[in-house]
């Protein structure tokens, strides 16, 4: 799949879905999207093969993507996209990536992506693997992504000390580690999803900024939500305490060509306010996207 280089102001806004479809349904959500103003939807695939990490299984049920006519529905979701004037451009894989269990289910993500028209699918490296390790795992996907033409993003990812209260470290969740995973596999169809709510929480050391410089031009997702510098709040941008006009002007800096999505999953909560909440958090993307075209005119 062709990569197309889009000028600053070309930014397009997007956010997941999976916070408005557990109210509504994948069909609905890409529909209130779309009409809250985004420009693409995130293909949250969680319903995949939810897992139940005290049993280590995958809890079926019957969700169209865990059944035979998953290609069916994720088809289907395009065309709904495409009539709301709204496209997929990312998706994010069920996981976690190191159940063998989960391996095929990986691998259906992909297909979906291509199949609803992303470019990207997200993938969890696993917390605890060094990057040798997680490589692994990802030259299992990519021969089977490259042939659906899709890349596969990994994203920094964190543990937690509860003594001490704050985050630990675990796979790309450091600047330095993360450009280690990068290297370890080595594919241009292996890229950076940068989440910017856990790059600034305390006890990484790092921050969005010195990850976004580190990450370059293998920069090509994000997620992008606010929180207290702390826990993973998961929040609306511009309400909590991330600069956001710092992790603007880093994006500006090495000229990021990818899309601004949205992944404030916990903002999105009560069904009666579904309209007004993703209104809100549209207006939160296109606020941030004046602040990064600004400084890359």
């Amino acid at each position: 799949m062709r990569d197309v280089k889009r000028k600053g102001t070309d930014m397009r806004i997007s956010t997941e879905i999976n916070s408005t479809a557990r109210h509504v349904g994948e069909e609905r959500a890409i529909e209130l999207i779309a009409k809250a103003g985004f420009d693409c939807w995130d293909f949250s695939m969680f319903q995949m093969a939810p897992y139940d990490y005290k049993n280590r299984t995958i809890l079926m049920g019957d969700h169209p993507l865990q059944g035979s006519d998953y290609a069916a529905f994720a088809k289907r979701l395009r065309h709904i996209g495409a009539e709301c004037g709204i496209t997929c451009n990312q998706s994010h894989a069920p996981f976690p990536s190191n159940s063998e269990q989960i391996v095929p289910y990986l691998l259906r993500a992909i297909e979906c992506t291509a199949i609803a028209g992303g470019r990207i699918c997200v993938i969890h490296p696993h917390n605890d693997h060094t990057a040798e390790q997680n490589a692994e795992l990802y030259a299992r996907l990519l021969p089977f992504a490259k042939e659906c033409g899709v890349k596969i993003a990994t994203e920094n990812m964190w543990n937690w000390d509860r003594e001490a209260d704050e985050a630990l470290p675990a796979a790309c969740s450091h600047h330095d580690d993360f450009v280690k995973h990068l290297d370890a596999v080595n594919d241009p169809d292996f890229v950076a999803c940068l989440d910017i709510g856990h790059a600034e929480m305390r006890g990484l050391h790092t921050s969005s900024r010195e990850m976004i410089l580190a990450l370059g031009d293998r920069l090509q997702a994000l997620h992008i939500h606010d929180n207290d510098r702390h826990r993973d709040n998961h929040a609306i941008p511009f309400t909590m305490d991330i600069d956001f006009d710092d992790v603007a002007r880093a994006l500006a800096e090495i000229g990021y060509a990818g899309d601004l999505t949205m992944e404030a999953d916990r903002y999105v909560t009560a069904p009666e306010n579904l309209e007004r909440d993703l209104d809100r958090l549209a207006a939160a993307a296109k606020r941030f996207r004046e602040t990064v075209t600004g400084y890359m005119r």
